[in-house]
Order: structure tokens, then C-alpha cells, then sequence
């Protein structure tokens, strides 16, 4: 039953162009695109906070959390990175073009991921049809920006 994922991450992708928007005209308010970030991660705090509030679920022992995988900490880094990137390059290049270069992005990061097996992911091994896939999101990237 993946349906119901697969429709979740599409709607989580559609929000991106919007959440972009916002953000980068937030951070013309602003003067900052890292203030801009700030406020959009604080917002996300706050309700991740009440969500989290409202599952009831005990949180795991201090022993467990200090057996975790050092790498599982940065998450928030890579996010803040990511929002902040997008902040700065949706203006310049426009909602169509950022979203293809980040989608170009997470696609070569995420074949290498799988290939390696890296943070907890299965080893998927590159093939030519990974390969060929890669090449037609450059592709796709290249017109989107320049057509």
C-alpha cells in the first residue's frame, strides 16, 4: 500500500515552489535570507512541537538516544542549508528552474545514497537505467531553464 506515500511526497513537492516564494519574499522583508530561514524554521518548530504534543508517545530513554549514529543529528544542518539555498536562488533563477536544479540535485545525491548504502538506506546498486534516468532530469533541467 504505497499510494498513500507516493501521493503524501507529491503534495509535499507541491509545496515547495509556494514555500520558496515565501520564504525568499519573507527574507526581502526581512534584509536576511538566514533571518528568513530562522522564522521559517521557527515556524515549523512550533508546529512540529504541538503535533509532537499531541501524539502521546514517551520519548526514548537518554541511553538510546546516546547510541545513535553521530550523523543522525545533523538532519536540522542539512535542512537549514537547504532552505536557506533556496531562499537565495528562487529569486535569480525563478520557481520552474530552482525546483528542476534541486530535483537534479536530490536525484544524483540519492543514486549515490542507494549505491553506497549510506545513513541507513539499503545498498541499490547504480544501473544504466539509474544512469539513463539521471541523464534525462539533466535534460530536464536544461529546459527548463532555457526554454
Amino acid at each position: 500500500m504505497t499510494w498513500p506515500y507516493v501521493l503524501f511526497a507529491f503534495a509535499a513537492g507541491a509545496a515547495l515552489p509556494v514555500q520558496f516564494g515565501i520564504n525568499a519574499q519573507l527574507s526581502s522583508w526581512l534584509d536576511s535570507p538566514v533571518r528568513a530561514a530562522f522564522v521559517s524554521f521557527l515556524t515549523g518548530a512550533i508546529i512540529l512541537a504541538v503535533a509532537a504534543a499531541l501524539l502521546f508517545k514517551p520519548l526514548p530513554s537518554g541511553t538510546r538516544l546516546g547510541h545513535a549514529p553521530w550523523w543522525v543529528w545533523v538532519g536540522g544542518a542539512f535542512g537549514a542549508f537547504y532552505v536557506v539555498a533556496s531562499i537565495v536562488a528562487a529569486p535569480r533563477l525563478g520557481a520552474a528552474t530552482v525546483v528542476a536544479v534541486i530535483v537534479a540535485g536530490q536525484s544524483i545525491a540519492s543514486v549515490v545514497v542507494d549505491h553506497y548504502g549510506w545513513v541507513g538506506f539499503e545498498p541499490r546498486h547504480v544501473s544504466a537505467g539509474r544512469l539513463v534516468g539521471m541523464a534525462l532530469v539533466g535534460a530536464g533541467v536544461a529546459l527548463v531553464r532555457f526554454f
